[in-house]
């Protein structure tokens, strides 16, 4: 039995499009709303928990 690898199951000259894969239009723009607000509750989180750090000098 041969291992093969993924790259020696594909074609050497064939290029992956990735992008296909992605979302467009409305549905990557609530993507990214999605995104932006995760990012900014794990940003007050961050500071919350640094804030509650300084209780305990």
């Amino acid at each position: 039995m041969a291992n093969l690898s993924a790259e020696d199951l594909m074609p050497k000259n064939k290029v992956i499009d990735y992008d296909k894969d992605l979302p467009q239009g409305e549905q990557a723009a609530h993507n990214s709303e999605v995104r932006k607000r995760i990012d900014e509750l794990k940003e007050q989180q961050r500071l919350r928990e640094l804030l509650d750090d300084t209780d305990d000098w």
